[in-house]
Order: structure tokens, then C-alpha cells, then sequence
């Protein structure tokens, strides 16, 4: 990765004649399954994008409980692009709402004008806060078709929608099915250093790239980051290692007494009683987690072996976790 991003093909990504950019650009729109697609440093930046591009100021947006756009992105949602969030409940399963929850949300169409118009559903596959949940394509559909029936557009969070594509046995292109606009990331269990893409209609990159200029994302020479994100978009296969690493790593945290959850992915979340004391502790015993949600979080990637997961479980162990 680091040879790609030393020799990579550079020009001025800001008038679009950055050559590594735009071969980025195009495969990563082929792969989503969508006609154009524009380079991001981040996620945040790409999902605020298309938040910003869809909504008016004070339209209100739904999304799943705890998504990353509700959470974990500094209220840039409301404060920046203008929207008024709406959390809906996990109830069709880790991080997805049912049709019926999401239809009731919206409620009926053309109420009295002060009150609350709703545009646009965000869903996040897989469900980061979640530990990884996948959204399958038959209900990802049904979710779809309701938000398509009451006139709203749909972004998909795909920050690790490789993750959910390869979970699945299924190309990313058929998770993305119907959707306005969707983001992916190349840095989550790829080993990108920084690097998104948004993805959508000719027309959507069009504004994409205008509102991308405004929030100070238009970057010249970014060759040398795209070079790597292309060599992360060869390594989506490998993820199934990962997924593998995280299941051997909470079937190994059961075995000493954790409550860990069986993870469809890379991410394992396991309840703890106090997670601050939890941390400290993993911490001196030189394993390193996050808490989420009241859960101590472990994510699996490229750079951890099989052998470091075997390895922090006996530091675990030794520690006399949980």
C-alpha cells in the first residue's frame, strides 16, 4: 500500500485531473452499483454530504437508533445540513427498524404546514453500534419500498458495507439496490490510511463535489491517498479472515465467563458491570477496546493475526476479566 501511494499518478484532485482519483471514482461507483461517485476523506465528511444534498433546513430525516449519522458525527446532521433527526428502534433486528415502524414515523402526508416534513431515511449496513449487524438485501427492500411509497429519498451509511457484501456471499452492488446515495469506507478493516467515497446519480456527485468544496474537503495532489484506498478495494475478500478472527475471539471470551455476542462481522461488543474499570484493566494487561453503548468493543482487522487474538485472551485470562 505504502509502495502504490509512493508511486501513485497525481494531478490537481480540486479541477478533477487527478488520474489515481478518478480510477477510484469510477470502480468504486462500478462496485456500489451506482453511475458516479466522489473521493472524501472521511466518512463523516461523505455521509454530511449527502445529508446536506438531500435535505432542506428543517426537513426531518429518519434513522436506526444509535447510527453512526445520529451519534457519532458531532450533530453535523442537524447543525450542518439543516436536518431534524429521528431515531427509530431496532425492533426487525440489530440495527434496523420494520417497515411498519418506519412507515409510522413518517405518519401522513400533507399535514398542516408548521408541522414536521420528513424526506429521507438513513440506514447504516452493517449497524456499527450494533457489533457489525448486516442488513440482508430482502429486508433492506422492504425498507426501501416503505420510505419509496411515502415519497422519501433513502442514503445508506456503507461504511462497511464490504464487511456486510462479504458476510453475506453477495457484491456490494446488491446492497446498495434502489438507494439515492451511499457512502463507503476504505479505511474500516481495509487498511486505507483515510479515504471515502459518496456515491449516486451523475447529478447527486455533481452537487456532492460543491458541497465537498464548501466543507474543505477539495484536496489537490490526493492521488497519493486514492492509490491506497485502490489497493484496499482488491483486499474486500480478505475480510471473511476478520469476521472469522472476531468469532474466535468472542467464542473465546465466553469460555472465560464474558457475555460476548456472536458477531456476524468484525465488531464484538460484550456487556460488562462497570466499563471504565473494564478498559483500565484490559489496558494494563495491554489489550485495547472502546467502550460502545455500555459494552466494551473489540474490532477485528487486517493487523491483528490469529495468533494476537489467542494472545489477548490469555492476557484476558490471566487478568481475570471479566
Amino acid at each position: 500500500m505504502r509502495r502504490a501511494m509512493a508511486s501513485a499518478e497525481v494531478g490537481d484532485n480540486v479541477i478533477d485531473i487527478d488520474p489515481t482519483v478518478r480510477e477510484l471514482e469510477e470502480r468504486a461507483a462500478a462496485v456500489l452499483g451506482m453511475p458516479a461517485a466522489l473521493w472524501t476523506p472521511s466518512g463523516t465528511m461523505a455521509n454530511l454530504i449527502a445529508l446536506s444534498v438531500h435535505l432542506k433546513r428543517g426537513d426531518r430525516f429518519l434513522a436506526p437508533k444509535n447510527a453512526h449519522v445520529l451519534n457519532n458525527e458531532l450533530g453535523s446532521a442537524a447543525w450542518l445540513a439543516g436536518g431534524m433527526p429521528e431515531a427509530l428502534d431496532h425492533d426487525g433486528g440489530p440495527g434496523r427498524p420494520k417497515p411498519e415502524s418506519v412507515a409510522a414515523a413518517i405518519g401522513a402526508r400533507g399535514g398542516p404546514y408548521y408541522t414536521l416534513r420528513t424526506t429521507l431515511l438513513c440506514l447504516e449496513n452493517t449497524h456499527n453500534a450494533a457489533g457489525g449487524a448486516v442488513i440482508p438485501p430482502h429486508e433492506h427492500a422492504q425498507l426501501l419500498s416503505t420510505a419509496r411509497q411515502a415519497g422519501l429519498q433513502v442514503h445508506l451509511d456503507g461504511a462497511r458495507v464490504w464487511h456486510a457484501a462479504v458476510a453475506l456471499g453477495l457484491p456490494p452492488a446488491a446492497l446498495t439496490v434502489g438507494v439515492d446515495s451511499v457512502s463507503a469506507c476504505f479505511s474500516k478493516g481495509l487498511g486505507a490510511p483515510a479515504g471515502s467515497v459518496v456515491a449516486g446519480s451523475r447529478e447527486f456527485v455533481e452537487r456532492a463535489r460543491r458541497m465537498r468544496q464548501m466543507l474543505g474537503g477539495g484536496m489537490r495532489q490526493i492521488g497519493v491517498l486514492a492509490a491506497a484506498c485502490l489497493v484496499a478495494l482488491d483486499r474486500v475478500g480478505e475480510l471473511a479472515e476478520e469476521h472469522d478472527k472476531a468469532r474466535r475471539l468472542a467464542d473465546g471470551l465466553r469460555e472465560l465467563g464474558w457475555e460476548a455476542e456472536t458477531p456476524e462481522t468484525n465488531i464484538v461488543l460484550a456487556p460488562v458491570a462497570d466499563i471504565s474499570v473494564t478498559l483500565e484493566s484490559l489496558r494494563v494487561q495491554g489489550v485495547l477496546a472502546l467502550p460502545m453503548g455500555g459494552k466494551v468493543r473489540f474490532v477485528l482487522h487486517r493487523d491483528v493475526s490469529g495468533a494476537d487474538v489467542d494472545e489477548a485472551l490469555r492476557r484476558i485470562k490471566a487478568g481475570g476479566h471479566p
